[in-house]
């Protein structure tokens, strides 16, 4: 029966995001997978792929507080975190707390601030906490921070530092719609008949939500796998890739083992399965690690990419 229940709560959170968001299944799927597993998440793509419009959706569906920031080359760290104002009128020093201070904040753009900027946001991502000044505040639970980009190689962008990267769960790489989904797109722009979005949760609901995706059963066997995969992307000699060797400079984090472990539990959640199963690593297995690779200068040059090593990883290293 709760089962049942859950399946119809995610049917319906999908429903309403796809009454704005044509398409990008795959998307939608990670953006809920990142918030019941409490993970954060990065979309990539080009201009104009509707990113912002599918984060602005799920907003909608959860009823969480949410703001956006638009990440420009001007801003400032405090612009994100907050600063103490001098009062003149009181001669003393006043609190105001930035952005970040919500429970989903949109970060549009990440790529187009500097390194300076994006590093204001390493702390809150990891310990749910802002300093400023000489005071610490934790921000409200739950928080999760979902990031757009435009690919790195485009003028004007700042490359994500890897520890800002490594913060995030997933990263998903959106693409173009199909014919068929941008003729749908043009339709309904042009005649302004997108159905408005209704709230499917509230905060209480999510945090129940999380604390079931939390009790999803994986296997010791599974684990093992997991495992093994994020070790093979640092050692791979080991697990007899010797032309992978030669491809990765820096392998997986351990923050990627955790995070793989999480994101399978809620990817069998939104399937409406009970235990993990090898299909759920599939499905998730890039979006997490494929921003924790690091290519060497070799496989840059031959325009080797992070996903084809992850998919060699994975018709290559079996379960025990």
């Amino acid at each position: 029966m709760l089962y049942s229940l859950m399946n119809d709560t995610i049917k319906q959170l999908k429903s309403e995001i796809s009454k704005h968001i044509i398409g990008h299944t795959e998307m939608i799927d990670a953006m809920l997978i990142g918030v019941l597993s409490q993970g954060h998440v990065l979309l990539e793509g080009l201009p104009g792929l509707a990113k912002t419009k599918a984060v602005n959706a799920l907003a909608q569906t959860l009823g969480l507080e949410f703001k956006r920031i638009q990440f420009t080359p001007d801003l400032l760290p405090t612009d994100i975190t907050g600063s103490e104002i001098y009062n003149p009128k009181t001669e003393e020093f006043q609190l105001k707390k930035g952005s970040v201070f919500t429970h989903l904040l949109l970060c549009d753009e990440i790529n187009r601030s500097s390194a300076k900027v994006q590093s204001a946001l390493l702390e809150v991502m990891q310990e749910r906490q802002v300093t400023i000044g000489d005071h610490t505040f934790k921000v409200d639970e739950p928080f999760f921070v979902l990031a757009t980009q435009n690919p790195i190689d485009e003028e004007g962008t700042y490359v994500l530092p890897q520890a800002q990267l490594d913060r995030f769960m997933l990263k998903i790489i959106v693409g173009y719609n199909s014919e068929l989904e941008e003729f749908e797109i043009a339709k309904k722009s042009a005649s302004n008949s997108f159905e408005p979005i209704h709230q499917i949760l509230n905060e209480e609901d999510l945090k129940a939500m999380q604390k079931e995706v939390e009790a999803i059963y994986i296997d010791d066997a599974l684990v093992s796998y997991i495992v093994k995969l994020i070790f093979a992307t640092r050692e791979p000699r080991k697990y007899h890739l010797d032309s992978l060797a030669k491809s990765i400079s820096y392998g997986a984090s351990p923050r990627a083992t955790i995070d793989l472990l999480k994101a399978v539990k809620a990817s069998a959640y939104i399937r409406g399965k009970e235990a993990v199963s090898p299909i759920d690593i599939a499905l998730c297995v890039k979006n997490v690690l494929r921003h924790r690779i690091v290519l060497s200068y070799e496989a840059q040059a031959e325009e080797i990419l992070v996903d084809d090593i992850i998919e060699t990883l994975l018709t290559t290293i079996k379960m025990d």
